[in-house]
């Protein structure tokens, strides 16, 4: 898929999807902005420029509004008008039972994973829309349709993501912008590979692929969202998950695929 021409906002862009993604849209011929809140978000932009790419970065919270117009004006600047934009910035702040849930955790999560995206799209929708042409492309994750054990706001401000797509897809289609969801399951970033080894066993053992998915995997799936052959998808809700949604439920699914390994009885 050619991004040639285009010009690519990606958040969340310093490690693990979002970095992903922002080396797949330069190979694939785009102009990239960067936005994230460490500051690591230069290396990237680094190893980019240093492929012959061209890449702004902007150091900054997705959560605060002001900082992602500052962000939006800087970067449109430097590598021209926004045409796409990637919401992978996302955090898990607190892992607790809903009622001991600090509330500042849930207001921290809600307003980086769903404010956040909403902040980025408010920013750049109206120049896509005036000019005709515009992706953006959420990214949610598998828990907001079954949710997670212990991690109440971090599944509920994801599924929050896909409500805010569906609503820009009505919105914004007759002025040539979609917008859609990427769901992905365990994917093979540092944090996820960093994972107790007994909780990254279960969840492959729980997923028909029997491992996780990697980062330049889900990084295709946005190309390809973004590109002119995904025009007619909008407010599409794509699952990346080998296939775990479809064990979500079934409490046996661990022990049977540990028989099939010769794991377990």
């Amino acid at each position: 898929m050619e991004l040639t021409g285009k010009v690519v906002l990606i958040t969340g862009a310093a490690s693990g999807i979002g970095r992903a993604i922002a080396h797949a849209c330069a190979d694939a011929g785009a102009r990239v902005a960067l936005f994230d809140l460490s500051a690591d978000v230069a290396s990237t932009a680094e190893a980019i420029r240093g492929r012959a790419g061209r890449c702004a970065h902007f150091v900054g919270s997705v959560a605060d509004a002001d900082a992602v117009n500052r962000g939006v004006a800087e970067l449109a600047a430097a590598v021209g008008p926004i045409d796409c934009v990637v919401n992978s910035a996302g955090i898990v702040d607190n892992i607790a039972p809903l009622s001991k849930m600090a509330m500042a955790a849930w207001d921290r999560e809600i307003a980086v994973n769903l404010t956040g995206p909403f902040n980025v799209i408010r920013a750049t929708i109206d120049n896509m829309a005036n000019r005709g042409w515009g992706r953006i492309v959420n990214i949610s994750s598998a828990a907001a349709r079954s949710g997670l054990h212990n991690q109440v706001g971090y599944s509920a401000s994801k599924s929050g993501l896909l409500g805010l797509a569906r609503n820009v897809a009505l919105e914004y289609a007759r002025k040539g912008v979609t917008c859609n969801t990427v769901l992905p399951g365990m994917i093979g970033t540092a944090k996820v590979l960093g994972m107790p080894a007994a909780i990254l066993e279960e969840a492959v053992l729980r997923t028909p692929a029997r491992r996780v998915g990697t980062p330049e995997e889900v990084a295709a799936l946005v190309i390809f969202l973004m590109s002119d052959t995904a025009a007619f998808i909008n407010g599409a809700e794509i699952d990346i998950d080998g296939g775990l949604r479809l064990n979500a439920l079934s409490l046996g699914s661990s022990r049977e695929n540990r028989r099939d390994r010769g794991t377990g009885s």
